[in-house]
Protein backbone atom coordinates (compact mmCIF):
# COMPACT_ATOMS: atom_id res chain seq x y z
CA UNK A 1 0.00 0.00 0.00
CA UNK A 2 1.59 3.13 -1.04
CA UNK A 3 2.18 6.51 1.51
CA UNK A 4 -0.59 8.28 1.49
CA UNK A 5 1.40 12.31 1.13
CA UNK A 6 1.28 15.75 1.97
CA UNK A 7 0.95 18.70 -0.13
CA UNK A 8 1.83 22.29 -0.15
CA UNK A 9 1.02 24.76 -2.43
CA UNK A 10 1.57 28.56 -2.51
CA UNK A 11 -0.09 30.66 -4.32
CA UNK A 12 -3.59 28.87 -4.57
CA UNK A 13 -5.48 32.32 -4.94
CA UNK A 14 -3.78 32.54 -8.40
CA UNK A 15 -4.97 31.15 -11.37
CA UNK A 16 -3.45 27.79 -11.74
CA UNK A 17 -3.18 27.69 -7.80
CA UNK A 18 -7.20 28.04 -7.82
CA UNK A 19 -7.22 24.96 -10.00
CA UNK A 20 -4.68 23.34 -8.57
CA UNK A 21 -5.68 23.11 -5.06
CA UNK A 22 -9.33 21.61 -6.04
CA UNK A 23 -7.43 19.04 -7.86
CA UNK A 24 -5.02 18.39 -5.15
CA UNK A 25 -8.36 17.97 -2.19
CA UNK A 26 -9.70 15.76 -4.43
CA UNK A 27 -6.78 13.62 -4.64
CA UNK A 28 -6.58 10.29 -3.49
CA UNK A 29 -2.63 11.10 -2.92
CA UNK A 30 -2.74 13.27 -0.69
CA UNK A 31 -4.49 13.15 2.83
CA UNK A 32 -3.74 16.72 3.97
CA UNK A 33 -3.44 20.12 1.68
CA UNK A 34 -1.01 22.62 3.47
CA UNK A 35 -2.47 26.46 1.39
CA UNK A 36 0.15 28.82 2.32
CA UNK A 37 -0.54 32.85 1.42
CA UNK A 38 -0.99 35.98 2.48
CA UNK A 39 -4.53 35.42 3.50
CA UNK A 40 -6.69 32.64 3.25
CA UNK A 41 -8.69 31.34 0.05
CA UNK A 42 -12.49 30.96 0.65
CA UNK A 43 -12.63 27.32 0.90
CA UNK A 44 -13.61 24.68 3.83
CA UNK A 45 -12.60 21.59 3.30
CA UNK A 46 -11.60 18.82 5.66
CA UNK A 47 -7.83 17.85 4.21
CA UNK A 48 -7.42 21.56 3.78
CA UNK A 49 -4.89 23.78 6.29
CA UNK A 50 -4.91 26.71 5.69
CA UNK A 51 -1.47 28.63 6.89
CA UNK A 52 -1.66 33.12 6.92
CA UNK A 53 1.74 33.91 6.65
CA UNK A 54 4.60 36.78 5.87
CA UNK A 55 6.69 35.73 2.97
CA UNK A 56 9.09 38.33 4.17
CA UNK A 57 10.17 36.11 7.15
CA UNK A 58 9.06 32.58 5.86
CA UNK A 59 11.38 30.85 8.09
CA UNK A 60 9.51 31.53 10.90
CA UNK A 61 6.57 29.65 9.98
CA UNK A 62 8.78 26.37 9.11
CA UNK A 63 6.94 23.97 11.87
CA UNK A 64 4.34 24.41 9.44
CA UNK A 65 5.27 23.57 6.18
CA UNK A 66 6.26 20.07 6.34
CA UNK A 67 5.06 18.33 3.06
CA UNK A 68 5.92 15.77 0.61
CA UNK A 69 5.22 17.51 -2.50
CA UNK A 70 5.69 21.17 -2.25
CA UNK A 71 4.10 22.88 -5.55
CA UNK A 72 4.58 26.67 -6.04
CA UNK A 73 2.04 28.65 -8.11
CA UNK A 74 3.35 32.18 -6.84
CA UNK A 75 3.75 35.04 -9.06
CA UNK A 76 3.29 38.15 -10.17
CA UNK A 77 3.41 41.52 -12.57
CA UNK A 78 5.69 44.24 -12.69
CA UNK A 79 2.63 46.44 -12.61
CA UNK A 80 1.24 44.83 -10.06
CA UNK A 81 4.15 44.70 -7.84
CA UNK A 82 4.79 48.21 -8.51
CA UNK A 83 8.42 48.18 -9.17
CA UNK A 84 11.09 45.49 -10.50
CA UNK A 85 12.44 45.68 -6.98
CA UNK A 86 9.12 44.27 -5.38
CA UNK A 87 8.46 42.04 -8.85
CA UNK A 88 12.23 40.09 -7.77
CA UNK A 89 10.88 39.47 -4.63
CA UNK A 90 7.85 37.66 -5.13
CA UNK A 91 9.18 36.16 -8.34
CA UNK A 92 12.57 34.92 -6.99
CA UNK A 93 13.04 35.58 -3.64
CA UNK A 94 9.98 34.50 -2.11
CA UNK A 95 9.85 31.10 -4.40
CA UNK A 96 13.41 30.11 -3.75
CA UNK A 97 12.81 30.56 0.31
CA UNK A 98 9.90 28.17 -0.06
CA UNK A 99 12.60 26.05 -1.40
CA UNK A 100 14.79 26.47 0.92
CA UNK A 101 12.08 26.02 3.97
CA UNK A 102 10.31 22.87 2.77
CA UNK A 103 13.99 21.09 1.30
CA UNK A 104 14.63 21.10 5.17
CA UNK A 105 11.63 19.94 6.17
CA UNK A 106 11.79 17.25 4.15
CA UNK A 107 9.84 17.87 1.06
CA UNK A 108 10.91 15.32 -1.70
CA UNK A 109 9.47 17.30 -4.69
CA UNK A 110 9.06 20.80 -5.73
CA UNK A 111 7.32 21.67 -8.49
CA UNK A 112 7.15 25.47 -9.33
CA UNK A 113 6.05 27.59 -12.11
CA UNK A 114 7.99 29.53 -14.03
CA UNK A 115 7.73 31.57 -17.77
CA UNK A 116 8.61 30.59 -21.42
CA UNK A 117 11.94 32.10 -22.04
CA UNK A 118 13.26 31.88 -18.61
CA UNK A 119 17.48 32.24 -18.85
CA UNK A 120 19.08 33.84 -16.09
CA UNK A 121 21.73 35.45 -18.21
CA UNK A 122 18.65 37.12 -20.53
CA UNK A 123 18.72 40.62 -21.41
CA UNK A 124 14.99 41.06 -20.55
CA UNK A 125 14.49 41.30 -16.67
CA UNK A 126 11.37 39.19 -16.44
CA UNK A 127 13.10 36.81 -17.89
CA UNK A 128 16.54 36.69 -16.08
CA UNK A 129 14.36 36.92 -13.41
CA UNK A 130 12.37 33.67 -13.73
CA UNK A 131 15.75 31.78 -15.15
CA UNK A 132 17.76 32.88 -11.95
CA UNK A 133 13.96 31.66 -9.67
CA UNK A 134 15.04 28.21 -11.77
CA UNK A 135 18.80 28.15 -11.01
CA UNK A 136 18.46 28.75 -7.57
CA UNK A 137 15.80 26.41 -6.70
CA UNK A 138 17.73 23.76 -8.35
CA UNK A 139 20.37 24.25 -5.77
CA UNK A 140 17.93 22.30 -2.77
CA UNK A 141 18.34 18.97 -1.75
CA UNK A 142 15.05 17.93 -3.46
CA UNK A 143 14.52 13.90 -5.33
CA UNK A 144 12.89 15.92 -7.64
CA UNK A 145 12.61 19.43 -9.26
CA UNK A 146 9.77 19.87 -11.90
CA UNK A 147 9.51 23.52 -13.78
CA UNK A 148 7.09 24.28 -15.95
CA UNK A 149 7.05 27.19 -18.32
CA UNK A 150 3.67 28.23 -19.72
CA UNK A 151 2.90 30.69 -22.16
CA UNK A 152 0.45 32.45 -22.08
CA UNK A 153 -2.28 31.25 -19.57
CA UNK A 154 -5.87 31.30 -20.29
CA UNK A 155 -8.62 31.50 -17.67
CA UNK A 156 -10.87 33.22 -15.29
CA UNK A 157 -8.52 35.76 -13.48
CA UNK A 158 -9.98 37.38 -10.34
CA UNK A 159 -7.98 40.63 -11.40
CA UNK A 160 -7.82 42.38 -14.16
CA UNK A 161 -5.00 42.09 -16.36
CA UNK A 162 -5.55 44.45 -19.44
CA UNK A 163 -2.46 43.24 -21.49
CA UNK A 164 -3.24 39.57 -20.90
CA UNK A 165 -6.63 39.74 -21.63
CA UNK A 166 -5.65 41.35 -25.09
CA UNK A 167 -3.21 38.85 -26.23
CA UNK A 168 -5.50 36.25 -25.65
CA UNK A 169 -8.08 37.10 -27.97
CA UNK A 170 -5.20 38.22 -30.43
CA UNK A 171 -3.62 34.93 -29.96
CA UNK A 172 -6.11 32.36 -29.44
CA UNK A 173 -7.27 32.92 -33.45
CA UNK A 174 -4.21 31.76 -34.06
CA UNK A 175 -3.28 28.96 -32.48
CA UNK A 176 -4.70 26.14 -34.70
CA UNK A 177 -1.14 27.95 -37.24
CA UNK A 178 1.19 27.18 -34.71
CA UNK A 179 2.60 23.67 -35.66
CA UNK A 180 5.64 22.25 -35.15
CA UNK A 181 8.93 24.83 -33.24
CA UNK A 182 5.99 27.11 -32.87
CA UNK A 183 3.52 24.78 -30.85
CA UNK A 184 5.10 26.38 -27.49
CA UNK A 185 3.94 29.58 -28.28
CA UNK A 186 0.27 28.03 -27.91
CA UNK A 187 -1.72 30.10 -24.88
CA UNK A 188 -2.48 27.24 -22.34
CA UNK A 189 -5.35 27.06 -20.29
CA UNK A 190 -4.77 27.25 -16.76
CA UNK A 191 -6.69 24.08 -15.72
CA UNK A 192 -4.04 21.91 -18.31
CA UNK A 193 -0.96 23.46 -16.11
CA UNK A 194 -2.63 22.12 -13.03
CA UNK A 195 -3.57 18.68 -14.51
CA UNK A 196 0.05 18.41 -15.09
CA UNK A 197 1.66 19.68 -12.10
CA UNK A 198 -0.32 16.80 -10.29
CA UNK A 199 0.31 14.15 -13.10
CA UNK A 200 3.81 14.69 -13.36
CA UNK A 201 4.29 14.58 -8.98
CA UNK A 202 2.47 11.42 -9.09
CA UNK A 203 5.21 9.86 -11.44
CA UNK A 204 7.85 10.99 -8.77
CA UNK A 205 10.36 11.07 -11.79
CA UNK A 206 14.22 11.79 -9.59
CA UNK A 207 16.06 14.84 -10.89
CA UNK A 208 15.50 17.97 -12.86
CA UNK A 209 12.24 18.33 -15.50
CA UNK A 210 12.04 21.07 -17.48
CA UNK A 211 8.60 21.20 -19.05
CA UNK A 212 7.62 23.77 -22.01
CA UNK A 213 4.25 24.52 -22.94
CA UNK A 214 3.66 22.43 -25.35
CA UNK A 215 4.96 19.65 -23.39
CA UNK A 216 2.69 20.59 -20.32
CA UNK A 217 -0.38 19.99 -22.68
CA UNK A 218 0.17 17.00 -23.09
CA UNK A 219 1.53 15.32 -19.86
Amino acid sequence: MHKVRTALIAGASGLVGGHLLKLLLNSDRYSQVISVGRHEVPLIHPKLDQQVVDFDHLRNYAKDLAADDVFCCLGTTIKKAGSKEKFYKVDHTYVVQLAEVTAQRGASQFLVISAMGADASSMFFYNKVKGQMERDVQKQPFNAVHIFRPSLLLGEREEQRTGEELASKIMQPLSKLMLGPLAKYKPIEAETVALSMLHTAQQEKAGTHIYPSDQIAKL
